[in-house]
């Protein structure tokens, strides 16, 4: 009885003892943790602080196509140049081919036509210049006159109509060229291409899609968007001093210089692009520009931009403060 006893107080005791060495540990702070990237820091007095998005010169271009079908062909891939004009990828249009070759039998046939008509109307002539000419009265009748006269006619309004079909069968057969050179895709603008979202065989859709059959721009100058908030907007001033700083590097930063400011207030865009995302903060959008040489960015990557503002317009702000 009395070991038993003896036994549980030890336990007892081992017990009190733990819950002590939990309590001393618990009773310690954690050391704080440290971020991955420490952030960047504004390089002005009187700032304003926006979110940048790094896009072409010529804005992103999204591609789509004019007539819906299978794709045959594929121009280019990631990483060409191209020229405004050059083709981008083929749309499948074999039915389009057999309707230029009916065309251009229709267009053959039309002009035979015509051909046949301008004889016809050259007979006509003469035998009505024959009986016209005729000085003896009696020699022909006036129902003879009048019949190769009508007859002239007809063959005139006959070739007309010959060229009028000529004329429509023309408009079709370029009609259908039209339709078979839409089935190329081609580049709007020297451009690079930024993404390919079709493959050789798949169905391209028309219209406005959520993800594009392909994005192209022009990167030899590159452009940053940036989001100012519409409560900072009154103090944006054009033609200031603007930074952006790399996130995830703070060190690699460059001067940016100002090309516009679109003066509309909008919703800020989302990083998902969901139409049916609410956004409510609503900012001014202004675009800045940089050299890719000064810095290694890539389309759509995101900068932390730092505007700087004039300090008088924070102390005219707080004199005009009741």
């Amino acid at each position: 009885m009395v070991l038993k006893n003896r036994k549980l107080q030890i336990v007892a005791a081992a017990g009190l003892i733990l819950a002590c060495v939990v309590a001393a540990q618990s009773a310690k702070k954690a050391p704080p943790a440290l971020p991955l990237a420490q952030p960047a820091q504004a390089p002005f007095v009187s700032y304003i602080g926006g979110a940048g998005m790094v896009e072409a010169s010529t804005e992103n271009i999204s591609i789509g196509a004019s007539l819906p079908g299978t794709v045959k062909a594929l121009f280019v891939k990631v990483g060409d140049r191209t020229r405004a004009g050059d083709g981008l990828f083929q749309i499948d249009g074999r039915e389009f081919d057999a309707e230029l070759l009916v065309r251009q039998a229709t267009l053959v046939k039309a002009r035979a036509a015509v051909n046949e008509a301008r004889a016809s109307l050259e007979d006509y002539r003469s035998q009505y210049a024959l009986v016209r000419s005729t000085k003896d009265g009696r020699a022909v009748s006036v129902d003879d006159v009048q019949k190769r006269r009508n007859a002239e006619s007809i063959a005139q309004a006959k070739l007309e109509s010959a060229k009028a079909q000529v004329a429509v069968a023309e408009a079709e057969l370029k009609s259908t060229e039209t339709t078979l050179d839409r089935l190329t895709v081609r580049a709007p603008v020297d451009c690079e291409v930024l993404q390919i979202n079709i493959r050789l065989g798949e169905y391209a859709q028309t219209g406005v899609l959520s993800t594009p059959l392909m994005r192209l721009g022009n990167i030899d100058r590159m452009h940053v968007r940036v989001d100012i908030d519409e409560n900072d907007a009154w103090r944006f001033r054009s033609g200031t001093k603007a930074i952006a700083f790399m996130r995830g590097n703070r060190d690699l930063k460059t001067d940016l210089q100002f090309v516009r400011v679109e003066p509309f207030i909008t919703p800020k865009t989302s990083l998902t692009g969901s139409s049916t995302e609410r956004v409510d903060t609503r900012v001014l959008q202004v675009i800045y520009r940089f050299d890719p040489k000064d810095l290694p960015a890539y389309v759509g990557q995101q900068m932390d931009v730092f505007i700087e503002t004039p300090e008088t317009t924070l102390v005219t702000a707080q004199k005009g403060t009741p």
